[in-house]
């Protein structure tokens, strides 16, 4: 025993040695030994990276996020030593160096803490994730490859800062060549000012938008150019892309394609309702159709007016998701309900594929469905006030976030439209934001009531929650508003201000299938929260970001027909729940 404690006692001390001397070569920046305060900041982060978040994740993400979390805690423990050293030789009038027993001890403790701790980290996160799943109606059953996790996490850390200290070379050799030239201040602020720029450009610029989305906007370019197995260009006349129709069916796009294609019959709808039904009216304009949002608006209305959209019962604007992903679960329930007598009409604004369209291309969504519900509603008006349909629209993700867009706040969303159904409205939504930030005094940020229910209301369980008597305080009223929105959909509440600032959304009480063991740490939720979003598919309905067949409830309680029964009802939800989920 004696013998091993001398050797990791002989190592250690070899560890603490000051790795070069006291004029250094430069490339000792990119290879010297990790500093222990650095060290220290990366295995706290590492360990508060495996505390729970919003969705159960797997043991592969969780290394990613360990990596990452732990490159950041290094240089922040890297940060605070130096300046303790700073504010230390300051103090001392002299540079100060720890004794090298001192140093010796403190990384023989380092070590055999951090692996105590790391063990007892990981297999608490297993129990944590566990407890998530049952949580949310998931197998319990999890394999935690805590070690894979462990070396993966330790690895990514490494590039980083393996990255990171290039990158400080650079602009130490950068600063000294500048000082050639101009004075030392002037070089080290030119220098930090060139460093700093040409990584931004780097990282944000070349690497993501010219590298990642471009390639990303490559391949959705040429998926959009296909067609889903099974769809056949239609025949009908109250569908775009048809034979009769204004717009060529190779111009609608691989979503449009999809969303035209796979139109209800009347048979279909009535096999389901037990009543008389008509073939529903879909309208789409692909991105290739027109050359701008307002043409495209333009476009879409010629199209109604050809399929006599406006003759209809229902006249529904849907928002649409990346390149132009309409949920067929929230447009098929309006279609059964009203049996067919319905015409919904949706404009594609992108190539890109959702996250990428959620990172760089949101405001695009914004102002299409802007152009669109305004040309719509302008047409719309022109009908005499007897004859003209229901008005409504609908959306979900970046959908609700474009119909949101498409009014100047809530009570113009009241004053222009009969009802909307949005699910799973991303944080920056800006009727959301008002609703939320406005809410009640009392009410969850998760629920939030808003002039105590009487137009726009909130649910994860619709069935139950829009027709149980509390929290509301008053009738709701109509044109109503119904969100379907999960207290666990990372899509929600993801936004940059969590590096810094706690969420309300993680204030007592916590949402109903939000586990107690999360909280909000520095840096640490907010790369958390970011895989969340990944993973929010990876559950099921109401959780994450998965809605479900909750469109039926929210449809109802927004626009139920003359003569519906809880019968009719439950027929539908049966019918909805064996539909294939579109994700």
């Amino acid at each position: 025993m004696g013998d091993i404690v001398g050797a990791v006692r002989r190592m250690a001390r070899r560890f603490v040695q000051h790795p070069y001397p006291k004029a250094p070569h430069p490339s000792w920046v990119v290879r010297r030994w990790p500093g222990l305060a650095g060290m220290w900041g990366a295995a706290l982060f590492f360990w508060l990276s495996l505390t729970p978040s919003l969705v159960p994740r797997p043991w592969v993400l969780q290394g990613v996020i360990g990596g990452i979390t732990a490159a950041i805690g290094y240089a922040i423990g890297s940060l605070a030593w130096w300046l303790v050293r700073l504010a230390l030789r300051w103090a001392l009038r002299k540079p100060w160096r720890a004794p090298h027993r001192l140093r010796a001890r403190a990384w023989l403790a380092s070590y055999a803490l951090s692996v105590v701790l790391t063990i007892a980290a990981l297999s608490w996160s297993a129990d944590a994730q566990r407890a998530l799943r049952r949580l949310q109606g998931l197998p319990e059953t999890l394999t935690w490859h805590s070690l894979v996790i462990t070396l993966m996490a330790m690895g990514i850390c490494g590039v980083l800062v393996g990255l990171a200290r290039c990158v400080r070379l650079g602009t130490r050799r950068l600063i000294r060549v500048l000082g050639r030239y101009v004075p030392r201040p002037v070089a080290i602020a030119a220098g930090l000012a060139i460093s700093g720029t040409l990584v931004a450009f780097g990282t944000r610029d070349v690497v993501f938008e010219r590298g990642v989305i471009d390639v990303a906007a490559h391949f959705a370019e040429i998926t959009d150019q296909g067609t889903k197995d099974g769809i056949t260009q239609p025949g009908s006349r109250q569908v775009s892309g048809s034979p009769h129709s204004l717009i060529r069916w190779d111009e609608l796009g691989f979503e449009g394609r999809n969303f035209t294609g796979s139109s209800l019959t009347a048979r279909q709808i009535s096999s389901v309702t037990r009543r008389p039904a008509q073939q529903p009216v879909r309208v789409y304009v692909g991105r290739e159709s027109a050359d701008s949002y307002a043409a495209g608006a333009r476009l879409a209305v010629r199209e109604l007016e050809r399929t006599g959209a406006f003759r209809r019962s229902v006249l529904a604007v849907a928002g649409t998701t990346g390149r132009g992903w309409v949920n067929s679960t929230d447009a098929e329930p309006l279609e059964y309900l009203w049996g067919g007598d319905t015409a919904i009409v949706a404009m594609q604004y992108s190539y890109l594929p959702s996250w990428a369209s959620f990172l760089v291309d949101k405001e695009q969504a914004g102002r299409a469905t802007r152009a669109l519900v305004h040309a719509v509603r302008e047409r719309w008006l022109q009908e005499p006030p007897q004859h003209r349909p229901r008005l409504l629209v609908f959306g979900e993700s970046l959908g609700a976030y474009g119909i949101e867009s498409a009014f100047d706040g809530p009570d113009d969303m009241l004053a222009k439209v009969d009802g909307a159904l949005l699910a799973g409205t991303p944080n920056f939504s800006p009727i959301r934001k008002e609703l939320t930030d406005r809410r009640d005094a009392g009410s969850p940020v998760w629920r939030p009531l808003y002039r105590q229910g009487r137009n726009f209301r909130f649910a994860q369980w619709p069935e139950k929650d829009f027709s149980r008597p509390g929290p509301w305080a008053t009738t709701w009223k109509h044109p109503r508003v119904a969100y379907l929105q999960n207290a666990s959909d990372a899509i929600v509440w993801w936004s940059w201000d969590l590096a810094l600032h706690r969420p309300e959304w993680l204030r007592k009480p916590l949402g109903p299938d939000i586990t107690d063991g999360v909280d909000w740490f520095p840096l640490v939720t907010f790369w958390q929260t970011s895989v969340d979003m990944a993973m929010s598919y990876g559950v099921d309905a109401p959780h994450g970001h998965r809605y479900g067949n909750g469109s039926v409830d929210g449809w109802l309680a927004v626009a139920r027909p003359e003569g519906w029964t809880a019968k009719d009802t439950s027929r539908l939800r049966r019918h909805m729940a064996q539909r294939e989920a579109p994700y």
